[in-house]
């Protein structure tokens, strides 16, 4: 049998979906200082400030997917040195019954190992509960704000209740325009580095090219080059298995308004994610079609972004707004 110390050591380990060899880059490589985590610089400037001013308020931390928000909260509970529990909001099934016991108890004890006055409970996904539950967090907000505070971390924050919007600071991780590049060459030196720490062979522009393909998502990107690594070097042999979604035979599709065709287009690409083919015929309206059905399919594709935050089945939705183009828009 393990001595007690030993075991408490695995459960942390298992706590945070860590091994002690650290198999996954994922987390060998996650950040654990908000000086290292490549985020915008007004963002990173206003979690400094949390660090210098030594306390943290309640957060909400919103942002497309492996954009770093849990690694944020992570490395500011770190670098204050506080207690922290994460819940996944995806755990439906068991997370009343978490939220209900384990994180109550947490918050509501009093750290005796660390420096800080408050505790830090981190929902992780947040968006994916019910609003029943999300009241249910209301009321744990006000009921242990003298030593706990809560992080939530969410894809959509539209998805969040109003309650929940005023009792914490909102911040918006999502990045555009020049930004978006300053991050993405930051994200590409950040690969190099991890890929050379490796010891795995690479090309700087195949690399670049998984990098493009799934930016902002630094946690696709690294799980795709360490499954690229597994095969062998990074190299040109690896670009046919980008899972990109090419448009040029969905826009062919769409102009000669072939329903069947856009339908097997859309089952082949289910890999893709929706809300992003959306962008890139966004990105093209201009070339495909003629002008006045660019501010009309403008329309078409913001409502089926905003439906998407919402929807059941996202393969239906987007069948829907590609037949939508089809049938209102007139292709060159």
């Amino acid at each position: 049998m393990l001595p007690s110390s030993k075991v408490v050591a695995l459960n942390t380990l298992l706590h945070w979906n860590l091994m002690p060899n650290d198999f996954l880059w994922v987390e060998k490589y996650r950040p654990k200082t908000i000086e290292d985590c490549i985020l915008p610089t007004d963002v990173k400037s206003t979690f400094k400030g949390f660090v210098d001013q030594g306390e943290i308020p309640n957060l909400l931390l919103s942002g497309t997917a492996g954009v770093g928000k849990t690694t944020i909260a992570k490395a500011l509970c770190n670098e204050l040195g506080v207690d922290s529990y994460v819940i996944n909001g995806s755990d439906e099934g068991r997370f009343l019954d978490t939220v209900r016991n384990q994180a109550k108890t947490f918050a509501a004890t009093v750290s005796l190992t660390s420096t800080s006055r408050h505790k830090v409970l981190i929902i992780d996904e947040a968006d994916n509960t019910t609003s029943d539950v999300q009241l249910l967090l209301r009321a744990s907000i006000e009921e242990f704000q003298k030593n706990c505070r809560f992080i939530f971390t969410c894809n959509f924050k539209n998805k969040i209740i109003e309650p929940l919007h005023s009792r914490t600071t909102v911040i918006d991780f999502n990045v555009r325009g020049k930004t978006k590049q300053t991050l993405a060459a930051e994200f590409f030196e950040r690969c190099r580095d991890i890929l050379s720490r490796e010891k795995v062979r690479f090309n700087d522009k195949v690399v670049a090219t998984v990098v493009q393909q799934y930016f902002p998502d630094f946690r696709r990107v690294l799980n795709e080059l360490q499954r690229y690594s597994s095969t062998g070097d990074i190299d040109t042999g690896i670009l046919a298995t980008l899972g990109d979604a090419k448009i040029d035979t969905l826009v062919d599709a769409l102009k000669n308004k072939k329903f069947n065709d856009v339908k097997k287009w859309v089952t082949q690409n289910l890999d893709s994610d929706p809300v992003s083919i959306m962008r890139k015929l966004y990105d093209n309206l201009s070339s495909v079609m003629d002008g006045p059905s660019v501010a009309a399919a403008v329309l078409i594709i913001a409502e089926y972004q905003y439906k998407s935050a919402f929807v059941v089945d996202q393969e239906i939705n987007l069948l829907a707004c590609l037949t939508q183009l089809m049938l209102e828009c007139n292709f060159k």
